[in-house]
């Protein structure tokens, strides 16, 4: 990929992170225990246009920080085309999550984690602060939201 010296505006940037946000499969998620310590994980996800979905064990750490934790960072993988999403995270069983969110999850990844062990959950992040930006020369302008509101 060829980034380029010119600063893209704060709407080519939120199209760009909306356009990620629907074709990637994988999203990097950290979140912590109530000591701090760290955990990263790539899991699958979708987007609803509002909220980030993931599934996991709830058994496994990175399940465990998100449902008692309910923060998360999450990122997309290539440090030339960094998106951070801040956000705050609900926790839905198998048997709770809504239906539409489910089947998207099914449809993007081709698995239905409420089909797989009872231990799998489904959370829901819903972002509070984006950044995105290409090498150094992209920093300043980096958040394209602010407090849960595109600021673009």
């Amino acid at each position: 990929m060829t980034i380029s010296e010119c600063p893209r505006t704060a709407e080519q940037r939120m199209t760009d992170v909306l356009a990620r946000l629907d074709k990637e499969l994988d999203i990097w998620v950290a979140s912590a225990d109530e000591h701090g310590l760290p955990c990263l994980v790539a899991l699958w996800f979708v987007w609803d246009g509002k909220a980030v979905w993931l599934s996991t064990r709830t058994t496994n750490p990175t399940g465990r920080n998100l449902r008692d934790g309910g923060r998360a960072r999450l990122a997309f993988g290539d440090t030339q085309d960094v998106v951070l999403i801040d956000g705050d995270v609900e926790t839905y069983s198998a048997r709770d999550v809504p239906g539409a969110a489910a089947e998207a999850f099914l449809e993007k990844s081709g698995w239905d984690p409420r089909k797989d062990s009872a231990s799998y959950a489904f959370f829901r992040v819903r972002p509070l602060a984006v950044q995105a930006w290409h090498g150094q020369h992209e920093l300043r302008g980096r958040r394209l939201m602010r407090d849960g509101a595109w600021i673009v």
